[in-house]
């Protein structure tokens, strides 16, 4: 393979009116000649996370490189929980899927099948950890995968067991500290471990792979879409709307 001088690339525009375009197509002159110790690796495909629209529509929470190509800053709804959902299941345990539409959590229940998958809609429910107890017999869970933030923390924390887990992965609700008044009180009263996670070591990736192995897991039933390079701006608007149920995957070659 030929060394490219160019590369094309979707920066972000970091104009957060609404209405304007959030990331634009450049072309760049590449930084050579290339180190001897650098690798030039071909891309097949990449993965749009939430993230991605949340910081091109400046909603994250933390700073972040300006202009940034989308997918390469910060370390969070549908493709962190449809996966989260495979490890479950391959791992026996029984599911509790939340969301706020419920042809969403039709579509999920129908492509899953049995043993079937029980949901709450948190929008009809803003109570939802009650039904979550409700479900679970008042006991609560043992493992909740969180990624609401603030406003939805500490109705996680209500509705795990005492002793229980709680792995804060995103924060799709946004910065809203009146929220957490309960969380000291919560987290004493319930016992629980609420652990921060972000991206794992390679110990971590090791054993995930060992288990996709061992399970011969597949992932065609949590891809949502495919699009193209050139309408990756499309991509981006389409999971900032929250319509994907899954990844969104965005194509680099043809």
């Amino acid at each position: 393979m030929s060394q490219p001088t160019q590369r094309q690339a979707w920066r972000r525009t970091d104009d957060h009116t609404k209405g304007t375009p959030k990331v634009k197509l450049v072309t760049e002159d590449l930084p050579l000649p290339l180190h001897p110790t650098f690798v030039l690796i071909k891309v097949h495909a990449v993965a749009l996370n939430y993230r991605d629209a949340n910081i091109a529509n400046g909603g994250n929470p933390w700073p972040v490189t300006p202009n940034g190509i989308p997918g390469n800053d910060a370390a969070g709804t549908g493709g962190v929980s449809t996966f989260a959902l495979k490890l479950a299941r391959a791992s026996g345990l029984r599911v509790i899927l939340t969301s706020s539409s419920d042809e969403k959590l039709e579509q999920i229940k129908k492509q899953f099948g049995k043993p079937e998958i029980q949901t709450v809609n948190y929008k009809t429910h803003p109570e939802w950890h009650k039904e979550v107890l409700r479900l679970t017999n008042g006991v609560g869970v043992d493992l909740i995968v969180e990624n609401g933030g603030s406003s939805s923390l500490v109705q996680s924390m209500e509705c795990t067991r005492r002793g229980g887990i709680v792995s804060q992965v995103g924060y799709l609700g946004g910065p809203k500290s009146e929220h957490l008044k309960e969380f000291v009180s919560t987290i004493i009263d319930r016992r629980l471990n609420v652990r921060g996670i972000n991206a794992g070591s390679k110990d971590d990736q090791d054993e995930l792979m060992a288990a996709i192995s061992a399970t011969q897991m597949t992932f065609e039933d949590i891809l949502d879409s495919t699009w193209s390079f050139d309408k990756a701006d499309e991509a981006i608007a389409y999971v900032w709307q929250g319509k994907q149920v899954g990844k969104v995957i965005v194509k680099l070659d043809d």
